[in-house]
């Protein structure tokens, strides 16, 4: 098994099939940032859908058996369903993606026939008036509950909810989606505020810790914690009266980073040890230099080798100004 300098298997990939979104989070890339005038890669710099299944194959060959598709905003990305049958060649993998769902009811059912196991729908909020403080763009929360429910008929089962909790903003909005999924075979994972990128104006007193929302939902009835855990990255709970379960991704109060399985390749085709990362392995002049699959396969063996990241560990050690990938880049 592939391990890197802290004995962390190479188990998740993370592809980023553009850098382009319809939406624009404050947490993510906040219009003043990323407005009209904002220079998006030319189609020529994005890697094809032939070059990003030639990194996964070798990704697999390595160990990995998760693959997830992101962006930007994946379903933006023409012809996405012809992707995933070409990374379902690869074998018995766990292919899912993440999206903020408005595009589902149009795609949703040629991405389960194409193979598709499981989706991840990002929805901060059902009060519109929030919803709006945080996505910035002209949907409602019921354009995403649309998608979920597309995803439903679709044939998918169990889909996450992903919550970015930002305090002062949505943070009203926990128990609030916790109670709309409840009991519906679907799981909300509330997210604690991270400092992903430079864009987003990250500040600590704006998050909203997972003792924090765990003390809100707690206040509608028991939780007990699911051990031992599935999911690398969330803390897992069920609720006491069998209506199922939530989850908590704590990256700022309680690192994973010891746990951290993920590769991430970003749209334009560098490599990425790490979502806090400040650089990334250029494998697109690799892929377009003639190099063989086992020379590909080597360089990528190689960065898994040297790999000691664990910024969410040591994140408090930080000083200044440190520029880092936007989450834009790498679907987070």
């Amino acid at each position: 098994m592939l391990t890197d300098q802290l004995q962390r298997p190479f188990r998740d990939l993370r592809i980023s099939v553009t850098d382009r979104c319809n939406f624009r989070c404050r947490y993510c890339m906040p219009r003043e940032r990323f407005g009209e005038d904002f220079g998006f890669l030319p189609r020529s710099e994005v890697l094809s859908f032939e070059e990003l299944t030639r990194v996964a194959a070798q990704c697999v060959a390595l160990g990995v058996h998760k693959v997830r598709i992101t962006g930007g905003e994946p379903l933006l990305r023409a012809e996405l369903p012809r992707l995933i049958q070409m990374l379902r060649q690869l074998g018995d993998l766990d292919l899912a993606l993440t999206t903020n769902g408005v595009l589902l009811p149009k795609h949703a059912a040629d991405l389960k026939a194409a193979g598709l196991d499981r989706v991840t729908v990002s929805l901060d909020a059902l009060d519109p008036i929030t919803f709006q403080a945080m996505c910035d763009a002209n949907y409602t929360p019921n354009d995403v509950l649309a998608g979920i429910k597309a995803a439903e008929k679709a044939g998918f089962g169990s889909i996450k909810i992903n919550t970015v909790v930002k305090r002062g903003v949505n943070d009203q909005e926990i128990l609030p989606i916790a109670q709309r999924f409840k009991g519906t075979g679907h799981v909300v994972r509330f997210i604690e505020y991270m400092d992903v990128g430079t864009t987003n104006g990250w500040r600590l007193d704006e998050v909203v810790t997972q003792a924090e929302i765990l003390e809100k939902l707690r206040t509608t009835g028991t939780l007990t914690e699911i051990r031992p855990a599935t999911d690398g990255v969330a803390q897992r709970f069920s609720y006491g009266d069998g209506t199922g379960e939530v989850g908590v991704i704590a990256s700022v109060s309680q690192p994973f980073c010891g746990q951290c399985s993920r590769g991430r390749l970003s749209a334009e085709g560098k490599f990425y040890t790490c979502l806090f990362a400040t650089s990334g392995l250029d494998l697109k002049s690799w892929l377009r230099s003639g190099k063989t699959d086992a020379e590909l396969r080597a360089l990528i063996e190689e960065t898994w080798l040297r790999r000691g990241d664990r910024y969410s560990e040591i994140r408090a050690s930080h000083t200044g100004p440190r520029r880092r990938i936007e989450m834009s880049y790498i679907g987070g």
